[in-house]
């Protein structure tokens, strides 16, 4: 049977960390959205060594685990680097570069799918590449790509949970130390569970509402 009435006195240092977990999962979604436009634009160049660097980026990151890429930047960067990097920004290193990969292949499938047309007309009018790109092609690739976006946040916002190897006090870290103090693990991890639905219940609603809106504009 459940029995939630010792975990009441600790939800409230269970919520504590829904900062910690928030502030990673929007910092690191900013610089994962930041460099995914980066690399994206290096994808559709036309200079093949940007293309190949880009791809190399995207595949590494794609093809290994999340957890490594964290236990590799935590515990053996600081052995190149001669010092310890701050566990809060090692998370956040992580994720915004393994977003990144993630986020670039949705903004260049989201390029692709437009009418090409648009594109040749666009350089035969003489339209600068930077301003064709602002004002023309990304606009309406945000348009197209607008619910893969939400998912990848949803997805990073899940497995920001993973910064409990490294000690870091989110929520999960912290449901899981709630669960040390009663010796009963369940029901604290229950209650982490329920706020991680929660956010993905509000993400998702948001998304859909920006989706409707976009829709309606068109």
């Amino acid at each position: 049977m459940f029995d939630f009435k010792d975990v009441i006195p600790q939800m409230p240092f269970i919520l504590e960390g829904l900062k910690v977990t928030l502030s990673i999962v929007v910092v690191s979604l900013l610089l994962g959205f930041i460099l995914g436009i980066l690399l994206t634009l290096c994808k559709i160049s036309v200079f093949k060594p940007l293309i190949w660097l880009a791809d190399f980026y995207t595949s590494i990151f794609r093809g290994t685990p999340l957890v490594l890429q964290l236990l590799i930047i935590y515990f053996g960067l600081p052995q190149l680097l001669g010092f310890q990097i701050d566990q809060y920004w090692a998370a956040v290193a992580a994720f915004s570069l393994n977003s990144a990969a993630y986020v670039s292949e949705i903004i260049r499938a989201g390029i692709n799918a437009i009418d090409k047309g648009q594109k040749e007309a666009a350089v035969a009018l003489g339209i600068p590449y930077a301003k064709m790109m602002k004002d023309l092609l990304l606009p309406q690739a945000f348009k197209n790509i607008s619910p893969a976006l939400v998912n990848e946040t949803i997805t990073l916002t899940k497995e920001s949970a993973i910064v409990t190897v490294i000690g870091l006090g989110d929520v999960m870290r912290r449901a899981y130390q709630a669960g040390a103090v009663t010796y009963n693990y369940l029901e604290p991890l229950i209650f982490a569970g329920l706020i991680y639905y929660v956010i993905v219940l509000v993400l998702t609603f948001v998304g859909k509402s920006v989706e409707r809106k976009l829709k309606s504009n068109d």
